[in-house]
């Protein structure tokens, strides 16, 4: 998306006082810039560290590989297998294969579970598309959602929002089809029209059959701007499946868990500002959630490990007071 398009989100401006964060967006600015003032972040610490801080969480300058966060270039072995991941991901991952799998996995069929059975199932796995972290993802959730309770100590369903955004990765365990990583992880992005230039690892589409479809290469595609995220066919990944395994559910996670649990893979829009012409209103009152919610995804991501037994109880009464006892998958 070229810097010349605004963020035309409905409100004026969006501030928000928590603890030491303000959040403040300017929607006159380019997208990557807006996107950017949206985490404008006052340091008022003595150390000299250059280092953002919210109310408690601290924002780490590197991650657990001493890296900067979300970097993809450079050589090593992580990154390597980074970039190898996009290029399949991004070569296979068509329109149709998205609606292909919504068929085959939207049927609720695959077991019955509570959501912290789902939490245990994926200490078996590690993502391959994260550049940040070779944990497995039961480290990930509770990192996220311990950094969002020190500073939202009142929102419980952000906290396990935290908790469980990422369990529609029990896609990739043997009783839920084995599906390969490139079909499950990784950042999501519209389909049904051109890919953008924001995209990580962009220049591998070039080997994806709807990239040449003059039906899908213009910059609306098949939609219509405003038409809202609900109506664009995203890639398919973790992020569509625990939605929609939520929604089936009966949930009782308010609005915004359901966005950010949809959409905090969709790096394209929530970092750099890409595919905001297709957003509605409610998506723009929906992206200031999103927008913070990124910033415990992206950054508790660490080798400090989380005492589980020590914090199991809280999120226990959480998943109690917002599931029923067990799910359909």
């Amino acid at each position: 998306m070229k810097g010349s398009h605004l963020i035309s989100i409905s409100m004026t401006q969006i501030t928000r006082a928590l603890g030491h964060v303000i959040l403040s967006v300017d929607y006159a600015a380019s997208p990557a810039e807006a996107i950017v003032s949206a985490f404008t972040v006052q340091d008022d610490s003595e150390d000299g560290l250059d280092q953002k801080h919210g109310a408690s969480f601290l924002v780490p300058n590197a991650n657990a590989f001493g890296h900067a966060f979300r970097s993809y270039d450079g050589e090593s072995e992580r990154r390597s297998g980074v970039a190898d991941f996009y290029r399949t991901n991004h070569t296979y991952q068509t329109y149709n294969f998205a609606l292909n799998m919504r068929k085959k996995h939207l049927q609720f069929n695959k077991g019955v579970m509570s959501i912290w059975e789902c939490c245990e199932l994926l200490n078996e796995y590690v993502d391959e598309s994260d550049p940040d972290l070779d944990e497995p993802q039961i480290e990930h959730l509770l990192q996220t959602a311990e950094a969002i309770r020190k500073d939202h100590p009142d929102e419980d369903w952000f906290h396990l929002t935290g908790l469980i955004h990422d369990l529609g990765k029990v896609l990739l365990h043997p009783k839920f089809g084995q599906e390969p990583q490139w079909a499950v992880v990784g950042d999501t992005y519209p389909l049904g029209c051109a890919f953008d230039e924001n995209i990580v690892h962009s220049e591998y589409f070039k080997d994806n059959m709807d990239f040449y479809n003059p039906k899908f290469n213009s910059k609306n595609g098949i939609y219509e701007e405003g038409c809202g995220l609900d109506k664009v066919q995203m890639s398919w990944g973790h992020d569509e499946y625990l939605y929609q395994v939520l929604k089936c559910n009966n949930t009782t996670l308010p609005p915004q868990a359901l966005f950010i649990i949809r959409y905090h893979s969709f790096y394209a829009l929530h970092r750099a500002g890409a595919y905001q012409q297709f957003l509605d209103a409610n998506d723009r009152e929906m992206l200031q959630w999103l927008l913070e919610f990124n910033k415990y995804d992206l950054y508790s991501k660490s080798k400090v490990r989380i005492n589980v037994e020590e914090v199991k109880p809280y999120y226990i009464s959480l998943i109690e007071k917002y599931f029923p006892i067990e799910l359909r998958w």
